[in-house]
């Protein structure tokens, strides 16, 4: 007669026992994660250099038209908008647009002076005539032909 095997003496005979149930478990887990709904991908602005002289409701209004600008061109990804006043310019800002110049996400300006941010080597500000106040200005690589 065969006698019956205790669980110490299973866990003795099967040391890989815990571990490949560990790793079986995180492998459904990742699966179940998979198989879930993902939510669907908004665009997202990061915003540098916001001045107080602009009224929160005209932030709001082009941050809201610049939001959906990027999805109505399907962009799905995270954007930047400099708040540039030429009459008190901030030197930081221009090192901050050259940082994420190399992330290669969409930078945009908005004009609260009278003139535009000088743009970094080899790119320009092309100014958005969609938007109605004339002042928003997209970074774009300058052209060699």
């Amino acid at each position: 007669m065969i006698a019956p095997v205790s669980p110490r003496t299973r866990e003795r005979s099967h040391p890989l026992m815990g571990t490949l149930l560990t790793v079986a478990f995180f492998n459904i887990m990742k699966l179940l994660n998979f198989l879930k709904p993902k939510k669907p991908a908004q665009p997202s602005i990061e915003s540098y250099g916001q001045p107080s002289s602009i009224e929160p409701e005209q932030i709001q209004s082009i941050m809201e038209w610049l939001f959906a600008s990027l999805m109505a061109a399907g962009y799905l990804g995270k954007s930047h908008l400099f708040w540039y006043d030429s009459d008190k310019p901030d030197p930081s800002l221009e090192q901050v647009v050259k940082k994420v110049i190399r992330r290669d996400e969409p930078i945009f300006l908005y004009r609260c002076g009278g003139r535009v941010s000088p743009a970094p080597n080899g790119y320009y500000w092309r100014m958005m005539g969609e938007h109605p106040s004339m002042r928003v200005y997209q970074l774009e690589i300058e052209d060699d032909s």
